[in-house]
């Protein structure tokens, strides 16, 4: 097997970084979709078709014939335009440096490259999403589609440490709970008011009691906000919450607690969101890590907190292979990296893994 460019992946990457694609940013998202189309297109030949959505375009792209491998990307990422003029892409010491290199611009390069090896990419269908890193919501259906559809799905997120492949994922999700008071002077009349920081104070309490970190779920209030003024009692407070978890039943026992809340006083919750990514088992990847080693027999397997579209696939049942991505480190980060070295030998990984399932 022959070995790609570094030179020409470095092109690339260059040039999906410099498009700055910032989830929601529907502009930004539009002409990064159009940069990635015209990579896999020359890169790969056929058409990249733009798959319009709420959340911006899609990018797709199809090797012909009934599908058979799923290969998953996503073109936004976290960083708000203007970050690029501070933090410039760059190459030095072996490392490439930018918003988004590791987290998956570099990811994407090195399937598209991957996949130029084959003669053959019949079989073959691309996704690159543009709303992952907010929950895959507009590209959800899609995915899960063509995931039914394959015997395999590739997912590109970064490497775990050590280039290690993520071979489980926790399922992962975003709780808020609202809750409404009613207004009153702080210092005239405070009981003629409900207070809504009071109660979110007792709601935080009651969830952060929900954490079972034995079974691997974490249940952690992240942001609250609350109140008006300094000698007005609050009328209004939001908490939101993180939550991960490892198997369905804590799932389920998660979202039912959720949905059971109860005040401690007067006021009123509304609880919003839920678990939206279900767990990726290990079982899920068995199969395509053992093919994976016997490209690379150092190759390992490791189970990550975060989440990503293999979630997905794996929850209809498709096996799933993720964390072939970029070799590096500090995914939303300002330190976000990516080790050069890596890059070539990833996208011979990819040729590996495609060419033997597509077999």
């Amino acid at each position: 097997m022959s070995t790609p460019s570094l030179d020409d992946m470095l092109d690339d990457l260059r040039t999906l970084v410099e498009i700055e694609s910032p989830s929601g940013d529907l502009a930004a998202l539009g002409a990064s979709a159009g940069a990635v189309a015209s990579i896999l297109e020359r890169r790969l030949g056929g058409r990249a078709v733009l798959v319009d959505s709420p959340a911006g375009p899609h990018v797709r792209w199809s090797g012909g014939g009934p599908p058979r491998v799923l290969v998953l990307g996503h073109h936004d990422t976290v960083f708000p335009v203007g970050t690029l003029a501070r933090r410039p892409f760059t190459v030095q010491n072996g490392k490439a440096y930018g918003p988004g290199v590791f987290d998956m611009l570099g990811g994407l390069v090195q399937a598209v490259h991957g996949l130029a090896l084959l003669d053959d990419r019949s079989g073959v269908e691309i996704l690159v999403g543009c709303d992952e890193e907010v929950g895959s919501g507009a590209s959800r259906a899609l995915i899960e589609d063509l995931a039914r559809q394959c015997r395999a799905a590739l997912v590109f997120e970064g490497a775990g440490e050590g280039g290690a492949l993520k071979t489980g994922r926790k399922g992962c999700g975003t709780f808020e709970v609202v809750v409404t008071g009613r207004a009153a002077h702080a210092g005239l009349e405070p009981e003629a008011g409900v207070n809504a920081l009071v109660e979110a104070a007792h709601q935080v309490l009651a969830i952060a009691a929900l954490n079972r970190p034995q079974a691997g779920t974490t249940v952690t209030p992240t942001v609250a906000t609350a109140g008006t003024a300094s000698n007005v009692v609050p009328a209004a407070a939001t908490v939101t919450v993180d939550v991960r978890v490892e198997t369905q039943a804590e799932t389920e026992r998660v979202e039912k607690a959720f949905a059971t809340l109860a005040p401690a006083g007067t006021a009123r919750l509304e609880v919003r969101g839920g678990i939206g990514r279900p767990p990726m088992p290990e079982s899920a990847a068995l199969e395509l890590l053992a093919l994976a080693q016997r490209f690379d027999p150092t190759l390992t397997g490791v189970r990550v907190g975060g989440g990503s579209d293999g979630n997905l696939t794996a929850a209809v049942g498709t096996p799933t292979l993720d964390g072939l991505g970029a070799v590096g480190g500090g995914a939303h980060a300002d330190h976000e990296y990516l080790l050069t070295a890596a890059m070539p030998e990833r996208a011979r990984l990819t040729a590996h893994l495609v060419k033997n399932l597509l077999r």
